[in-house]
């Protein structure tokens, strides 16, 4: 039985007959929040795997319990700032659910749309750096997604004000209407976006991408099942849920969403589903743009919202997976708990899973393909 070495990241190479337990990270901020992994060698190849969380602590339950209605979503947006607008929204609802609201039909078609912007933003995001070439350089296709982002940015900031924390939710609907001017915006970004999936698909499809990607990171169908991972991650281990599909809330009923799917479960697999992913928001964000019904887009509330005592649970598809809101009330302006359901935070244990067997050097690879926001799981 071979005995373990505990090393730091910059360690020498491996002694023969020692399992050496690699402390990776915490990582850096750019990397979407600090967290660490730690590894155990088998000389250049993972034996085992275990993400270790709280270097982000948020506290964000904790905190929309001392404020009412309204302030939470001030705060319902920070926890994945990826996915600010399907935040407040999964949020805004449950209150609306609880109180009996009927949220004007214009502001079901422009949630709806804001939602699928916001879910082009994060797989941008996340799409960019995979498009470098090998050496870590920008290419023509990291300029085009990155002018893609940019466009999608800029028309959630013409309808919200902020660039990455939206706030444009309310209880009963959105803060206001759309500025003059802004379908045509949106409908200029949603092409820009076009263009930079057209690159990015460039990149993907390549024999060196796929050689580098393929048959790497393999999380299964079950294991995906058994850990509750959602989103891209799980569809692209074969698991076909789809809460737009599956358990459609706002405009989506009216819209025919098909999930996108692949069975490789493969690091490969899952930057696929994540550009498939772009190219299906794109259609669906065209079709809210198309179908948008004039109307107000708020309710007039009264000064102190409270919500009846009991408790809700409400959820949508975020963009890396299932954000679900489970509401508890004592009949008070505050919530007496509310606590989340976050993508990341079941998403990320499957690393667990996966890694063991990949080399040292295709970490990055398999680790880029996998999207986890660690606010979303230090909530």
């Amino acid at each position: 039985m071979s005995r373990q070495e505990i090393v730091g990241v910059g360690a020498g190479a491996a002694h023969l007959g020692v399992d050496r337990v690699v402390d990776l990270g915490p990582l850096h901020p750019s990397a979407h929040g600090a967290y660490r992994l730690r590894l155990t060698l088998d000389g250049t190849t993972i034996t085992a795997a275990e993400p270790l969380v709280g270097h982000l602590h948020r506290g964000a339950e904790k905190l929309f319990e001392v404020r009412d209605y309204r302030q939470v979503l001030t705060l319902a947006n920070r926890h994945d700032w990826l996915a600010a607008f399907c935040n407040e929204v999964v949020v805004a609802q449950a209150v609306e659910r609880m109180t009996g609201m009927d949220v004007p039909a214009r502001a079901l078609w422009l949630r709806t749309l804001l939602c699928e912007l916001n879910r082009l933003l994060a797989h941008l995001i996340f799409l960019t750096p995979l498009t470098r070439s090998a050496e870590g350089e920008s290419t023509s296709a990291t300029s085009a997604a990155q002018a893609g982002t940019q466009a999608i940015q800029g028309a959630m900031e013409a309808a919200s004000g902020g660039r990455i924390h939206f706030m444009a939710s309310r209880i009963g609907g959105l803060r206001e209407d759309m500025p003059a001017g802004w379908t045509g915006q949106t409908a200029t970004a949603l092409s820009t976006v076009d263009e930079s999936l057209t690159a990015i698909m460039s990149t993907v499809d390549s024999a060196g991408f796929v050689a580098a990607y393929q048959g790497i990171g393999v999380l299964s169908t079950a294991d995906a099942m058994a850990l509750g991972v959602t989103g891209p991650a799980g569809r692209a281990s074969g698991l076909d849920f789809d809460l737009r599909r599956d358990s459609p809330t706002l405009a989506y009923p009216e819209l025919a969403v098909t999930p996108v799917l692949d069975t490789a479960g493969d690091a490969l697999a899952r930057v696929r589903c994540l550009a498939g992913e772009v190219e299906q928001s794109l259609r669906l964000a065209r079709q809210c743009l198309t179908s948008l019904p004039p109307g107000p887009v708020n309710l007039r509330l009264p000064k102190a919202v409270k919500a009846p005592e009991g408790s809700v649970y409400t959820w949508g598809e975020a963009p890396l997976g299932v954000s679900g809101v489970h509401l508890s009330s004592r009949g008070e302006k505050t919530p007496w708990r509310l606590k989340l359901r976050t993508p990341s935070f079941n998403n990320i244990q499957a690393l667990a899973a996966l890694l063991p067997g990949t080399p040292v050097a295709a970490l990055p690879a398999v680790l880029g393909s996998f999207a986890v926001i660690v606010g979303d799981v230090d909530k």
